[in-house]
């Protein structure tokens, strides 16, 4: 009975394994970005724990265990570096407590885990409603149970699915200070790494945007550039937004930065049109930059200039300019 029952949780672990592949292969040819497929698929791993610790069957899963899924992840310890280091002056049962996944990563697992099973759902790989939703009948909350009249159930609007999540603070931005600003443009070390952090300073632009321009989209003569759309930077960077737009650039030492960067540092003997590349003399100098080599250097130049928090992120530049142009 136990060998037939592992049999069956095994190959219930394999259909799920090959169901989240093609999930993530499908969000892959939506023209999702590759690093939202990458977390989705990511996201997913903490489902396939559930179900190994409970012996479910993802076909099977139903709203009541999703509830049960949530406190899984409620309990589950958070791996992000650095949080191990930090003192706690939590306790249980006299002993640190460790760090939890926080709401914000496990209402993105949840969002994650919706997602697939909407997928699984129009692919017919599963039958039923999504059980990552609770459905809320609005004609019946108005009236208590006692006094309900006849017909109560009937009623022209639907009943309404909401997600199953956590309660989630919506905190405001935080710029970083005009010395955090001149501490880490003082800590860069080459000219692409001050024209990448300019653009993003003046001009608000993202990460994805910062990485995806071209040499074509710099127009020096009027001091702006162009965000375009595109979707064939090989390293998967790309605009969030699908709407276009041009920037003005309104430090003149911005466009000095880009300047000075494509004339004596960027890659001469490249036919690539990207403008920010790897640098250096080896043999990764003529790839563009991806998005884990622009969150290094700056978190390298942020501990440089003692400046290292968990919010001073490179999205924290596009803060920072909202708030001077405010």
């Amino acid at each position: 009975m136990g060998d037939s029952s592992a049999v069956a949780n095994n190959k219930s672990m394999a259909d799920f394994d090959e169901a989240r592949a093609r999930f993530v292969a499908y969000l892959d040819a939506s023209g999702c970005s590759p690093n939202t497929a990458r977390a989705y698929g990511h996201d997913l791993t903490h489902l396939r724990s559930f179900l190994v610790e409970h012996s479910l069957d993802w076909m099977t899963l139903t709203p009541a265990r999703a509830v049960d899924l949530l406190i899984h992840l409620r309990q589950k310890p958070s791996r992000r570096r650095g949080l191990a280091r930090r003192p706690s002056p939590a306790t249980v049962d006299g002993e640190p407590a460790s760090a939890r996944l926080s709401v914000l990563t496990i209402n993105r697992i949840l969002a994650a885990v919706s997602s697939f099973f909407e997928w699984a759902m129009i692919t017919e790989r599963f039958g039923g409603t999504n059980p990552i939703t609770r459905v809320h009948d609005r004609a019946a909350v108005h009236v208590a149970e006692r006094h309900r009249p006849l017909l109560a159930g009937v009623t022209s609007s639907p009943p309404t699915r909401s997600p199953v999540r956590l309660r989630q603070v919506h905190r405001l931005p935080r710029p970083m200070a005009d010395d955090q600003v001149d501490a880490l443009v003082s800590q860069l070390r080459c000219r692409r790494d001050l024209a990448i952090v300019r653009l993003m300073l003046d001009g608000g632009l993202r990460p994805g945007e910062v990485l995806g321009l071209h040499l074509t989209d710099i127009a020096y003569g009027k001091r702006r550039v162009t965000i375009r759309v595109r979707f064939d930077h090989p390293r998967g960077a790309r605009s969030k937004s699908r709407v276009e737009r041009v920037v003005d650039l309104h430090e003149a030492a911005t466009l000095e930065a880009v300047s000075a960067y494509v004339m004596h540092e960027r890659p001469q003997d490249t036919d690539t049109p990207i403008l920010f590349m790897v640098g250096g003399r080896g043999p990764r100098r003529h790839v563009a930059l991806s998005y884990s080599a622009l969150a290094k250097l700056f978190a390298r130049a942020c501990s440089h200039a003692q400046i290292r928090a968990p919010w001073v992120t490179p999205h924290a530049l596009r803060h920072t300019h909202a708030r001077r142009g405010a």
